[in-house]
């Protein structure tokens, strides 16, 4: 972890202006395809640009943080190739209901109407050189509780590595780093959608996923685990956010209504890192991250899910 010193805060000055360089260069103000690369922008306290993560070492392993889409300390997500293989999840689902004080969220962590790629990834498959991903994907037991009314905290919480929240199509919201603690869009290998699984087969995504129904606007795209919603890439106007519009956990006081509720705070996904979530803005329930962790336990113990349908390539 590093401090925020003067060498830090012009660095993070050289990535704000090499993204607006970016911005300006593509039309109708949308990002052109290289991103900055957001390895090494891990803090122990909140601070815009980073992830503030609850770890202050990582495993390493993973993916190997090598292909012909790095240049530099810019990425292109275009010329990063994708796990092969289109699989379908008929049986997906998720439920938001309201009970006092809370949301019920039950679901099974398989997304709803979208497609995976085949995990875990084949030495056949042609990324199998880039990363080698021995993991499935699989039906979770999910079923916690997260605040109807979130408040903001008297200061910022950490994001842990694993679940920080989950999308309106039932697909795990992790945060932006991988098990070596870089940047993981860019590193780990990922499917059309930009996702892939865990070792308890928990599929999630690490970034705004292009098959997010809502995400290229400023609609609700998922909610994080404190209760705040996550809106999509754009702004009322339609303008795409980035980091310099959002506050230190990747979000802002705005006026946002969701289902009869109105919330003062929202999160906002952006196409350059953190992506989705910087630390939390408001309490997490210690009671939301024990059942969490308790169904990702169970599904551990549980065979893989069958039945799941391939249609061919380009069944998309």
């Amino acid at each position: 972890m590093m401090p925020n010193s003067p060498g830090r805060r012009m660095e993070a000055l050289g990535r704000s202006l090499a993204l607006a360089c970016l911005c300006a260069a593509a039309p109708g103000g949308m990002l052109a395809q290289s991103l900055p690369l957001g390895d090494g922008h891990v803090s122990d306290h909140p601070s815009r640009g980073d992830v503030y993560a609850c770890r202050a070492t990582f495993r390493g392993g993973g993916a190997r943080h090598a292909g012909p889409w790095f240049h530099g300390d810019l990425w292109d997500p275009g010329e990063k190739p994708h796990v092969s293989g289109h699989v379908s999840w008929p049986d997906a689902f998720l439920s938001i209901t309201p009970d006092g004080d809370e949301l019920e969220i039950r679901g099974n962590g398989l997304p709803i109407r979208e497609l995976t790629g085949a995990f875990p990834i084949s030495p056949t498959d042609s990324v199998y050189r880039y990363d080698t991903n021995p993991n499935h994907v699989g039906a979770q037991r999910l079923d916690f509780p997260i605040p109807a009314a979130p408040a903001i905290a008297g200061r910022p919480g950490c994001l842990p590595m694993g679940m920080v929240g989950f999308t309106t199509t039932g697909v795990a919201l992790y945060n932006a780093l991988d098990d070596a603690g870089r940047d993981a869009a860019a590193h780990e290998i990922q499917d059309d959608c930009d996702g892939h699984p865990q070792a308890n087969a928990q599929y999630h995504y690490h970034s705004a996923s292009p098959c997010l129904p809502g995400v290229e606007g400023d609609s609700l795209v998922g909610w994080a685990l404190d209760g705040f919603p996550i809106l999509g890439l754009k702004d009322a106007s339609g303008a795409y956010m980035t980091d310099a519009d959002l506050d230190a956990c990747h979000g802002r006081k705005e006026e946002v209504r969701v289902g009869g509720r109105a919330y003062g705070y929202a999160y906002h996904m952006t196409r350059e890192y953190p992506y989705i979530l910087g630390c939390f803005t408001g309490r997490v329930p210690g009671s939301t991250r024990d059942d969490i962790r308790r169904g990702l336990q169970t599904s551990r113990r549980r065979r893989p899910l069958r039945g799941a349908r391939r249609p061919p390539d380009g069944g998309r």
